[in-house]
């Protein structure tokens, strides 16, 4: 089973910028033993959230054409801690994308502050190669994660749509766009 740390995209520009959210609850396993009696998203799980998001932005940049994979992490920072009942925001920019691999610079925020600051280095492998050596359920593009994108797609189109439609004569304000 494979892990999904993003619950919702707020924004999605293709091939520049993703912003989705991640709702820390009890119901998740991981913060009842990090830590016990005060629970801790763990910095790592983190991390993997803001490289979900990276992750399908550098493969949707790319058409999903070849396999993504987190290369290297050069630089991590963290700035406090985040519990449960709190909700993350993960924005992260695509900095260089070449056919080898993309560079995004990922930021998680905690009530409008600054929780964490990494770089994240993916590496582009071609579909018949990566699962020779990883298998197929080891990517974050499973099609639950997919869904994410795709939902955010349609919400994205119905608020076009609701946009669009006059409102006592005035254009409704649309909200940021996300990719097709």
């Amino acid at each position: 089973m494979r892990w999904i740390w993003i619950d919702k995209f707020l924004e999605f520009r293709s091939g520049e910028f993703a912003r989705a959210i991640k709702n820390l609850t009890l119901a998740e396993e991981h913060l009842h033993d990090h830590f016990p009696g005060y629970p801790v998203m763990p910095a790592s799980l983190i991390i993997e959230g803001l490289a979900q998001t990276g992750g399908i932005l550098v493969g949707e940049a790319g058409g999903f054409a070849e396999k993504v994979v987190l290369a290297k992490i050069p630089r991590a920072e963290f700035f406090g801690v985040a519990c449960a009942g709190d909700q993350l925001i993960y924005e992260v920019t695509l900095t260089d994308l070449r056919s080898e691999g993309a560079v995004v610079d990922a930021k998680a925020f905690l009530d409008g502050e600054l929780l964490a600051d990494v770089e994240i280095v993916f590496a582009h492998l071609d579909n018949s190669r990566a699962n020779q050596i990883f298998g197929p359920k080891n990517f974050v593009f499973t099609q639950q994660l997919l869904g994410v994108l795709d939902l955010a797609k349609a919400q994205n189109r119905a608020r076009e749509i609701a946009g669009s439609a006059p409102s006592n004569g005035q254009p409704k304000e649309a909200s940021p766009p996300l990719a097709d």
